[in-house]
C-alpha cells in the first residue's frame, strides 16, 4: 500500500529540508555578495570605491542573506522583542507613570511639572498606597490607574508570548534533531 505524499511526517521533513536549505542558501548568498565586495580577496578595491553599484547594493547581504535568516530566525526575533516588552512593562511599573505633579513641598508657591514622581519615592510604594493615585498625580486625570491597568496587561501579555515562544523553539529544535536522528 503507497502511502499519501500530505502526511504529517513528511510534511514536517519538507519542512525540515526546506528551513535547511534555506538557511544554507542565505548563508552563501551573503558569502558571495561579501566576495563581491573584494574582488581578487583584495580590500583597496572597496577602499578606493572601485566596486560596482550592483556589488554595491548588497542584495546578497540583506535580500537573499539577512532577510531570509531574519523569517528562519523570527522565534528568535519574537522571543527576543516579547522579553523587551516584559521587561520595559516592569520597569515602567516600577517607575510609575509620567504626569504633571506639584514639586513645591518645602516653599509656600505652588510649582507643577511633568515627570516621574513616584520613581525616587523611596518610603511608600504607590502600586500598594492607592491614597497616592490621585494626589499625586494631577493631570492626567486617573493619569496612575492608566498606567498601572496597561502596563500590567502588557507584562501578562508580554509574559504569555513568551512562554509560547519558548515552547515553539524548543518543538522546533526537537523537531529538527529528531529529524537529523531518523534514519
Amino acid at each position: 500500500m503507497l502511502s499519501s505524499p500530505c502526511t504529517p511526517a513528511s510534511s514536517r521533513t519538507c519542512s525540515r529540508i526546506l528551513g535547511l536549505s534555506l538557511g544554507t542558501a542565505a548563508l552563501f548568498a551573503a558569502g558571495a555578495n561579501m566576495a563581491l565586495l573584494f574582488p581578487n580577496w583584495d580590500v583597496t578595491y572597496l577602499l578606493r570605491g572601485l566596486i560596482g553599484r550592483h556589488a554595491m547594493l548588497g542584495t546578497g547581504l540583506w535580500g537573499g542573506g539577512l532577510m531570509v535568516l531574519t523569517a528562519l530566525l523570527s522565534s528568535g526575533l519574537a522571543l527576543l522583542g516579547a522579553l523587551i516588552c516584559f521587561v520595559t512593562s516592569g520597569v515602567a511599573l516600577k517607575d510609575g507613570p509620567f504626569c504633571m505633579f506639584d514639586v513645591s513641598s518645602f516653599n509656600q508657591t505652588q510649582a507643577w511639572k511633568y515627570g516621574y514622581p513616584f520613581k525616587d519615592l523611596h518610603s511608600r510604594n504607590y502600586l500598594y498606597d492607592r491614597s497616592l493615585w490621585n494626589s499625586v498625580c494631577l493631570e492626567p486625570s486617573a493619569a496612575v490607574v492608566w498606567h498601572v491597568s496597561l502596563f500590567s496587561a502588557l507584562l501578562c501579555i508580554s509574559l504569555l508570548q513568551l512562554l509560547l515562544v519558548v515552547v515553539h523553539v524548543i518543538n522546533s529544535l526537537l523537531g529538527l534533531f529528531c529529524s537529523l536522528c531518523e534514519k
